[in-house]
């Protein structure tokens, strides 16, 4: 499983660029990166392999990949209701192609799709968000199949290859013609929105790929906790560290904080429009083989009143907690299967918690969401309430951060204060995005061509009055 791959493939290769860093006499960088997740070691590769950067220097207190980046669901989709988004993860799943076609998929790359499934027998709103979110090419991109029986304009899912994979999205709309593609979801399923440019990818091993091309190119890794960034050119930096406070410059400085955006920003005197919301997965072994193995990322669109009994109802009804648990709950719960072809184990999740959370107190796992998220899927994939007060031995809840803004666009560009940059904000999506957004914030820093969306991702767009009014009238903000 990832959760101890990371951590035996990084021990030996943190403790070799810890040394190196603090051994090496050298306190002066070109780049200071606050932040080794994903989207950090993003950074520290495009502007080494694609500059040839190698004064780069990562500061973190803990492993690289963990915290976050260790809880990622792994997927990524090319659909977004907006084109600018849409724009934006096309060009990080090209990026994530070149790394897999160069490496032979080291990064376990795999496109099944995405499949979002509603019982609306016309959802219209979501049919305007899907032309809407591929804009001048949703002509060419939406296929929509109608009537019962088979298709032969429709591909089901048969090989996982990226390479093989169509493009676009194909929308299914009878109930037999969705039961012959899907046999394992509920009959009343009445449409399925079926993104192919959409998969599953090793985050983990993206990771442990950048981070070893860094490392060979001569970037360095302090472990400590950054206490105090200067205003004044070069950049100062105080990092406490097990062996006391450590002072470096570096010529640019990237806040790549994950869930501490805010902190390191507040360093500089400014501030970012980011919260952090808690949410949670649980992964288990499918003993019962309820999810076929080659089951696309699949969403249920739809809210639900969870399946109590009379008697759970009342108890959860009487703990102003657990009360909302008894109420009629929002849609996006989420299920594929984990592990590969040959795998056995699948991953449930639902991001209903709105609440945001100090990401400096301990992390609010929820005992009852194991069995929340069950319930809630057995109505997607009734096979899984086999499983409902009997998850498998071994079974792993976990949950992350979702640094997010309120319109769940990005954080990418330059700060207010001179030479300090931010890479962050990826709610829910930083695994998809992080290639592009190491890319752009690579081609910030390096004072080159940007692409043609990267000013609306940048932290200057709330000076925009036309672009955060159009953002703030959208209803669906690509949450899932």
């Amino acid at each position: 499983m990832i959760f101890a791959l990371y951590a035996i493939l990084t021990d030996w290769i943190n403790y070799e660029l810890e040394s190196r860093a603090m051994s090496a006499g050298n306190d002066s960088f070109e780049v200071a990166i606050i932040g080794a997740g994903v989207v950090g070691l993003s950074v520290a590769y495009y502007l080494s392999k694609r500059y040839g950067c190698s004064r780069i220097v990562l500061i973190d207190p803990r492993d690289p990949m963990s915290l976050t980046s260790a809880q990622s669901g792994e997927n990524y989709r090319n659909w977004w209701p907006h084109p600018v988004m849409t724009d934006f993860t096309n060009d990080s799943i090209n990026l994530m192609e070149e790394i897999a076609s160069a490496t032979g998929n080291r990064i376990a790359m795999l496109r099944r799709g995405y499949t979002l499934i509603t019982r609306d027998t016309n959802p219209t709103e979501l049919i305007r968000d899907l032309y809407r979110g591929y804009g001048a090419k949703a002509g060419e991109s939406i296929r929509i199949h109608e009537g019962a029986g088979a298709h032969s304009s429709y591909r089901p899912p048969l090989s996982a290859k990226w390479e093989d994979a169509p493009e676009g999205v194909d929308v299914l709309r009878h109930t037999s013609l969705i039961q012959n593609a899907f046999p394992t979801y509920a009959p009343d399923v009445s449409t399925v929105v079926h993104v192919r440019r959409a998969g599953s990818i090793s985050g983990q091993q993206l990771g442990q790929f950048m981070l070893e091309y860094v490392r060979e190119n001569r970037g360095q890794l302090i472990r400590g906790e950054l206490r105090e960034i200067s205003k004044v050119a070069p950049l100062s930096l105080v990092v406490a560290t097990e062996g006391g406070s450590k002072i470096i410059t570096a010529d640019k400085v990237v806040n790549a904080a994950g869930p501490f955006l805010r902190d390191v920003a507040a360093m500089t005197c400014e501030t970012l429009n980011a919260s952090c919301i808690y949410q949670q997965k649980i992964a288990f072994e499918d003993r019962e083989r309820v999810v076929p193995r080659d089951l696309p990322f699949t969403i249920d669109l739809d809210g639900q009143k969870l399946p109590w009994t009379e008697e759970e109802r009342e108890i959860l009804t009487g703990d102003p907690i657990t009360a909302g648990l008894t109420e009629f709950m929002q849609g996006g719960i989420h299920c594929r299967p984990d592990g590969g072809e040959n795998g056995k184990w699948i991953k449930l999740g639902w991001a209903f918690n709105k609440k945001p959370t100090d990401p400096h107190g301990p992390e609010p796992i929820d005992g009852q969401f194991p069995d929340i998220v069950l319930r809630a899927a057995s109505r997607l994939q009734p096979g899984l309430a086999k499983y409902v007060g009997k998850l498998p031995r071994g079974a792993h809840h976990y949950g992350g951060y979702y640094t997010a803004t309120p319109e769940n666009w990005p954080l990418i560009g330059p700060m207010q204060t001179p030479g300090v940059f931010v890479a962050g904000a990826l709610s829910g999506f930083g695994t998809m995005a992080a290639c592009i957004t190491g890319s752009l914030c690579a081609d910030w820093i390096a004072g080159k061509p940007v692409a043609s969306y990267a000013q609306m991702l940048a932290p200057s767009r709330y000076q925009d009055p036309a672009l955060m009014a159009e953002l703030q009238s959208q209803q669906s903000r690509g949450h899932l």
